[in-house]
């Protein structure tokens, strides 16, 4: 993937600033999704003010990579099957992480996420976080498309 091809969160959310995914967020994590047959991936190169101590990255960070990255592949399931023009704006309603290995912060880590199910305007995501070959962290969350009136509605 090329940093000239456009991800979901730059063709959909521009001016998103959310610390995780957003890429009008200089100091975020700044996660860019490409949707690749009935998965999203990206990819991602940690830095060492990521470390929780030297080599191995923070659990929390690892959390916001796959929250965010699980998100927008809900929000942008949702829109496909929906047949919209534009992902409706979804939030977290719970996920869980799986902190497997040590997740290396000398190499670029590989993000993958798929829908497992969708009720309504609710969908489960599996989201893996891979260091090379190894899956280092696993996540399993709900997200949740949002209504008018919630703080979240108009962000993207």
């Amino acid at each position: 993937m090329t940093n000239d091809t456009k991800c979901l969160q730059e063709t959909h959310a521009p001016e998103n600033t959310c610390f995780g995914c957003g890429p009008a967020n200089e100091k975020g994590l700044r996660i860019r999704s490409f949707v690749r047959g009935d998965q999203v991936v990206a990819d991602w190169s940690p830095q060492p003010h990521h470390e929780a101590f030297p080599g191995v990255l923070n659990g929390g960070i690892i959390g916001s990579l796959l929250d965010c990255h699980c998100n927008w592949t809900a929000a942008w399931h949702l829109m496909e099957t929906g047949g919209l023009d534009h992902p409706p704006c979804t939030v977290t309603m719970e996920y869980s992480i799986q902190l497997k290995r040590p997740t290396p912060t000398d190499q670029p880590l590989h993000l993958q996420a798929r829908v497992q199910e969708t009720s309504g305007k609710v969908v489960t995501v599996e989201g893996e976080l891979f260091a090379g070959d190894k899956l280092c962290d696993r996540c399993v969350g709900k997200f949740v498309a949002v209504e008018p009136g919630h703080p979240a509605y108009h962000r993207w």
